[in-house]
């Protein structure tokens, strides 16, 4: 059996095992031939509560590469615990499928998945965490700067579901990250202790500031949209209290940051500016690009022994 069972979490991951994973979605970039076949006889359930472009395509075409097959379900099937139970939902899925891919609403949905399908469950997506898109992220940086120890990146703007997965990924491998952001949107406390927890055993250097300022000399910059989907909210006061943390080609000449990064969609003129977005400083694409070969690590890791 598989020692990566579900990917819930990154803190489903001992460092080894992250390590291991960044280096097995760069060996199927590199190599694709030799995972074709890897999910042979898979059929594997994604499961969308959220609208999304990057996600479903990364995925889908992803699972394809590798020789498997994919079943896309949406909120056209029925909300989740509405039509039928989560629960029921998940034990019908693992009559048929051999993995859940869940880009959902809650956290807890996830956990309810998992436990009543007995499947491994991938987190696509949930109002807590993104794992598949830190996990390309830190594959970008890895491609960019090599040992991932020595690299500085900042995150600036809502302490939400990205910026708590990226949090706990630098607080796992050992690296600097400091989150910026405005009073009152910082990311959960008890993310922030899990990740206090990881860095004192990995040497990771966590900073929590709500200045602009503090992001100088990191490698590269990282920002969201300013509200999360599905999040209510008043625009008009959004907009003061963001307005200050936009990344601009200012910014990024008086921080001295080497490169920008984006998990799209971007709200362009918010929180960053096209000039930024579109410029030498952007590893948007790559980042993109990025998500199926890190997804693919994580599949293939699923039904092997590549992370024992």
């Amino acid at each position: 059996m598989s020692s990566l069972t579900q990917l819930l979490s990154l803190t489903d991951l001992s460092k080894s095992q992250l390590e291991k994973l960044l280096a097995l979605a760069s060996d199927i970039k590199q190599n694709p031939a030799r995972y074709e076949n890897a999910l042979k006889g898979k059929s594997i359930a994604l499961l969308f509560e959220k609208p999304s472009l990057r996600t479903r395509v990364s995925f889908d075409v992803g699972i394809y590469k590798l020789g498997g097959h994919s079943v896309y379900l949406d909120q056209q099937n029925g909300a989740l615990g509405v039509r039928e139970s989560v629960e029921d939902f998940g034990s019908n899925l693992a009559c048929w499928c051999d993995a859940i891919v869940a880009r959902v609403y809650s956290q807890q949905t996830l956990v309810k998945l998992a436990a009543s399908s007995k499947k491994p469950v991938i987190n696509a997506l949930s109002d807590i965490y993104h794992p598949c898109q830190a996990l390309a992220d830190l594959l970008s940086l890895q491609e960019m700067y090599g040992d991932l120890s020595q690299v500085h990146l900042a995150f600036i703007g809502d302490g939400n579901n990205v910026c708590h997965s990226l949090l706990i990924g630098c607080a796992i491998l050992g690296m600097q990250f400091t989150v910026v952001t405005p009073p009152g949107y910082g990311p959960d406390a008890h993310v922030v202790l899990k990740a206090q927890q990881l860095a004192s055993e990995s040497g990771a250097k966590l900073t929590f500031s709500h200045h602009v300022s503090s992001a100088a000399g990191a490698n590269a910059v990282y920002t969201d949209t300013w509200l999360s989907m599905g999040v209510k909210a008043d625009p008009a006061q959004i907009e003061r209290d963001f307005a200050p943390y936009q990344i601009n080609t200012a910014v990024m000449q008086r921080l001295g940051v080497s490169h920008f990064m984006h998990c799209l969609p971007a709200h362009r003129g918010q929180e960053v500016t096209s000039e930024v977005l579109d410029s030498e400083y952007s590893l948007v694409l790559r980042q993109a690009e990025n998500r199926m070969h890190a997804q693919n690590a994580v599949l293939v890791s699923l039904f092997s022994e590549v992370l024992s």
